[in-house]
């Protein structure tokens, strides 16, 4: 039940993840867009020459088309180790960019911040050598500019925060969404391996079904069988002398009824063995205190409520019910998460007996779980359809979860 829940809420963190990690690509966009836009708009630009004019557009067009997709292209396939290439592709295209336009100044500096923000994805040593490069390449391009040494100092000092403040954005992110990535991967195979689990639960019900048939061969031929094979040798021998030694005769007979006594005896020894109940010759009530007792040693708060005057049921009702609160302690210790079990046996109404076992753990969703269905919520539903009685469940996420049973009781030992 929690498991499904687990799954589905990192899913949907992943999703949201993935949105974070787009915006910010956006970002990086929306800063080559802003670097260029003063330039496409301004007048500043005639003061340059045509061919220079359509050189750092083109260029801008290129890192543009970079920012865009390369760099992911290059995270999202496993090909991390192009990006030191990637990196010495865009160093010298923004610093070509800010070196043809450095006549008429501008906001073309915010085009190395795109490359600041994507060098998260290297090394710490990497990330450090290429953020120290963009700021000496930003105050060499200044001082080329004209910049007197403290023009560039401060130019270098403002421009230094603001490669830190994109490092610690672009790192935050970053780290979050490849942890999303992860725990999606893990998802995933939590679900893979959830499934091969159940495939073979069904692969070891099955070979325990076998075995079973087989122990039950086994059973008929060394026992039943070694007396019917006896039974009919006695028989045999009695016919042969019937007529010529009737005392004889009479004495294989005797043998005969005497193997047939004892194989009847086993008979009932094996079959009392394979209906052998786990609650042995106790009563019900007995047996459900030993289960709680050891939940609660399992730190668990579990609270027995009885209605009404209890009563004897049939062995098959009392089993059915003991098989239920062992499955709904169980389940509830490893799935629940709750800190609180409450059981109610109602014996109020004379022809019914009901069992509730409400927990406040995690729930999980109804429809779901119906859908899914597990091996011990479907042999207890099975269990108590075969008495004529019904199973019922009321839960949800964050809301516990509850499971009734009410089942008919007919008098003991009828029906």
């Amino acid at each position: 039940m929690a498991q499904s829940d687990t799954i589905e809420n990192v899913m949907t963190e992943t999703t949201q993840s993935e949105r974070n990690y787009q915006a910010i690509r956006y970002v990086y966009l929306g800063l080559v867009l802003a670097a260029f836009l003063p330039f496409l708009l301004s007048g500043e630009r005639q003061q340059l020459a045509p061919s220079v004019v359509a050189l750092t557009i083109s260029l801008g067009v290129v890192h543009f088309g970079l920012v865009a997709y390369l760099h992911d292209h290059l995270i999202r396939n496993d090909l991390d180790h192009y990006l030191p290439l990637y990196f010495l592709v865009q160093l010298p295209l923004v610093g070509l960019i800010l070196w043809l336009s450095q006549d008429i100044g501008g906001t073309f500096w915010l085009l190395f911040l795109p490359v600041v923000g994507q060098s998260v994805n290297l090394s710490r040593w990497g990330m450090v050598l290429l953020c120290l490069t963009v700021v000496l390449l930003f105050g060499g391009i200044s001082l080329a500019a004209g910049s007197t040494w403290e023009q560039a100092r401060q130019a270098v000092f403002s421009f230094s925060a603001a490669v830190l403040f994109t490092i610690i954005f672009a790192f935050v992110v970053t780290r979050e969404w490849e942890t999303r990535v992860k725990a999606d991967q893990l998802a995933q195979e939590l679900k893979a391996a959830n499934r091969q689990l159940r495939h073979y639960a069904v692969q070891a019900e099955e070979l325990a079904t076998v075995q079973e048939r087989n122990r039950i061969a086994r059973e008929i031929h060394d026992s039943l069988g070694h007396y019917l094979t006896t039974i009919n040798m006695q028989l045999n021998a009695a016919q042969a002398v019937l007529d010529q030694k009737p005392d004889q005769a009479q004495a294989a007979l005797g043998k005969a009824q005497q193997l047939t006594q004892e194989g009847l005896q086993a008979v009932r020894q094996s079959v009392a063995a394979l209906r052998e109940s786990p609650m042995g010759k106790r009563p019900l009530l007995p047996s459900i205190d030993e289960l709680i007792t050891e939940t609660r040693r399992a730190g668990l708060i579990v609270e027995q409520h009885i209605l009404g005057e209890p009563r004897p049921l049939d062995a098959r009702v009392e089993l059915s019910l003991y098989r239920a609160v062992q499955e709904g302690l169980t389940n509830t210790r490893k799935y629940g998460r709750a800190s609180r079990v409450d059981i109610t046996l109602d014996y109020s109404q004379p022809h019914q007996v009901q069992l509730t076992i409400r927990d406040n753990g995690l729930g999980t969703d109804k429809e779901a779980l119906l859908a899914e269905g597990g091996f011990g919520l479907l042999g207890l539903r099975e269990r108590v359809q075969l008495l004529g009685g019904q199973l019922s469940i009321d839960t949800a996420p964050q809301a516990g979860f509850a499971l009734t049973i009410l089942i008919p009781t007919p008098v003991p030992g009828t029906g």
